[in-house]
């Protein structure tokens, strides 16, 4: 887990300007801004609106899920984006959590949002990751995984702006899913807004 000590001390190092980066909410990004709207609707379409925001970075989607009528709260492996998220949101729940072990009981979320927030796990501990999701997920839950997708056949690593990250071909993160008990149902994939290269992705999936 070396790798999350690095990360947590990159994104704690810079909080301030990821804050001021992300802080519209998603306004220059209609895909992602509609695919959680899409989200949060059918979460609150189970009956069940509790929705995490993992990686919840600054905060900015915990406040747009709750502003799409979800009981929303965020939780993040940095410190000082908690910190941050409190401030900027006081009137909502944050804390701080790893992936891999999060402070929510069995099967009590409708809903869990993890956007970008998987993108620096190690291809080959992601499964963990993707089985805690799960396992805080009510039956017929919903997951909207999103993260940067390769034409390739595996992942590959790059330098991301903050801490070393992996792209995925779409159709092998759709198989992990599978794997770890949700049918994706809905995928999206488009250009980037930047000259990275990779695609953008985004995966509807629901628990069994």
């Amino acid at each position: 887990m070396e790798h999350q000590d690095d990360t947590r001390a990159a994104y704690d190092g810079g909080v301030e300007l990821y804050a001021s980066l992300f802080a519209n909410r998603l306004e220059t990004q209609p895909f992602s801004r509609n695919m959680i709207g899409t989200f949060a609707e059918l979460v609150r379409g189970t009956g069940n609106p509790r929705a995490a925001d993992v990686g919840c970075g600054p905060g900015h989607l915990t406040a747009m899920l709750h502003d799409l009528g979800l009981d929303a709260f965020g939780l993040d492996l940095s410190p000082g984006m908690v910190d941050h998220a409190r401030r900027a949101h006081p009137a909502l729940r944050f804390d701080e959590a790893r992936m891999e072990d999060l402070p929510v009981e069995d099967g009590a979320l409708g809903g869990v949002l993890a956007h970008y927030s998987m993108i620096h796990t190690p291809p080959e501990e992601l499964p963990a990751l993707l089985a805690e999701q799960v396992r805080v997920l009510a039956p017929g839950g919903l997951l909207l995984v999103s993260f940067f997708a390769t034409d390739g056949p595996e992942p590959v690593r790059f330098d991301h702006k903050v801490t070393p990250a992996y792209s995925w071909p779409a159709d092998r993160f759709a198989e992990l899913l599978a794997e770890a008990g949700l049918t994706t149902f809905a995928r999206l994939l488009h250009d980037p807004a930047s000259d990275r290269g990779f695609l953008d992705a985004h995966l509807l999936a629901r628990r069994h």
